[in-house]
C-alpha cells in the first residue's frame, strides 16, 4: 500500500512537470492549437461543398471525426518529448531518483490527456462558430469528450513507445506520422467508407478512428442522418476493444524498454 501511495505520488509530480511546462512554454500549446483551428476550417470550408451528406451541413459530419484527429496526431509530440529529455539526458538523472519506474512515462501521458481535454474544448467551440449544433444534449457530449480523450490516451503510449525507441527528435517526428496518416485518411473521418474503392473500405471499417468518430457522431448527433448510420452500440465496444489492447500492449512494452535504457 505504501508503495502504490508513493508510485502515485510520483506520477503526479511527473505529470506537473510536464503541465508546468507547458505553462512556461505556451507557444506548445498556442501553435498546436492554431494549426488544429486552421486545419478544421480550411478542410470545412475547401471541401464542405463539395462533400454533400443528404443537405446536411458538412461541419456535422466532419467536427466529430476531426475531434478523434485531433488526439490522433497530437500522440505524435508525445513522441517528440519524449525523444527530446531522452537526447537532453533528461531521463537518465530522472533514472537515478529514487522514483517508480512508470512515474515518467506515466505522468507525460496524463499530461498530454490534459492537453488533448483543452484542445477538444478548443475545437468544439470554433466548431459552433462555423455552425455546428449538438443534436442529442448535454450528458452524450460530455461521454463523447472522455471517450475521445480516452482513445488519445491509449494512442499515446504508442507515441511514448516510439519516442523511447529512437535515438532522435527527427526520427521520432518521421516515425510518428508514419502510422498516424493512415488512420487518419483511410478511416470515415472525410468521407463516408461507401465513397471509397472496395479493398480500401475492409481496412477502413477495422479502423479505430473510423469506431472513435462513429462513436462521436452518434453520441453528438443521435439520430441524425449526419451520424452516417453510425451505430453507437456497435462502434463503442469497437473503440473500448481498440482502447483497451493497444494500453496492454504499448505500456507493458513502453515500460520495458525505460528499463532496458538504464542497462
Amino acid at each position: 500500500m505504501e508503495k502504490m501511495s508513493a508510485a502515485i505520488s510520483d506520477i503526479m509530480v511527473m505529470t506537473k512537470r510536464n503541465v508546468t511546462r507547458y505553462i512556461r512554454l505556451p507557444q506548445l500549446l498556442v501553435f498546436n492549437a492554431m494549426l488544429n483551428v486552421v486545419l478544421l476550417l480550411l478542410f470545412n470550408y475547401v471541401f464542405g461543398g463539395a462533400i454533400q451528406k443528404g443537405g446536411i451541413p458538412y461541419i456535422q459530419y466532419f467536427l466529430p471525426g476531426f475531434l478523434a484527429q485531433t488526439v490522433v496526431f497530437g500522440s505524435t509530440q508525445t513522441s517528440v518529448g519524449i525523444a527530446e529529455d531522452l537526447s537532453k539526458g533528461l531521463i537518465d538523472r530522472f533514472r537515478s531518483l529514487p522514483m517508480a519506474r512508470p512515474a515518467f512515462l506515466t505522468g507525460r501521458v496524463i499530461a498530454d490527456g490534459i492537453r488533448y481535454a483543452l484542445l477538444i474544448l478548443l475545437m468544439i467551440g470554433v466548431g459552433l462558430a462555423a455552425g455546428f449544433r449538438f443534436e442529442n444534449g448535454l450528458v452524450p457530449a460530455i461521454v463523447a469528450v472522455l471517450l475521445v480523450i480516452l482513445f488519445g490516451v491509449a494512442l499515446t503510449w504508442i507515441g511514448v513507445f516510439i519516442g523511447i525507441s529512437v535515438k532522435n527528435q527527427e526520427t521520432a517526428q518521421v516515425a510518428g506520422f508514419v502510422w498516424v496518416f493512415p488512420l487518419v485518411f483511410a478511416s470515415s473521418l472525410y468521407v463516408p467508407i461507401a465513397t471509397m474503392p472496395h479493398w480500401l473500405q475492409y481496412f477502413a471499417n477495422v479502423n479505430p478512428v473510423t469506431s472513435m468518430a462513429g462513436v462521436i457522431r452518434a453520441l453528438f448527433l443521435g439520430s441524425n442522418p449526419a451520424a452516417g448510420g453510425a451505430s453507437l452500440a456497435k462502434y463503442l465496444w469497437q473503440i473500448l476493444v481498440w482502447d483497451a489492447g493497444l494500453m496492454l500492449v504499448f505500456i507493458p512494452l513502453s515500460v520495458r524498454r525505460y528499463v532496458q535504457l538504464a542497462k
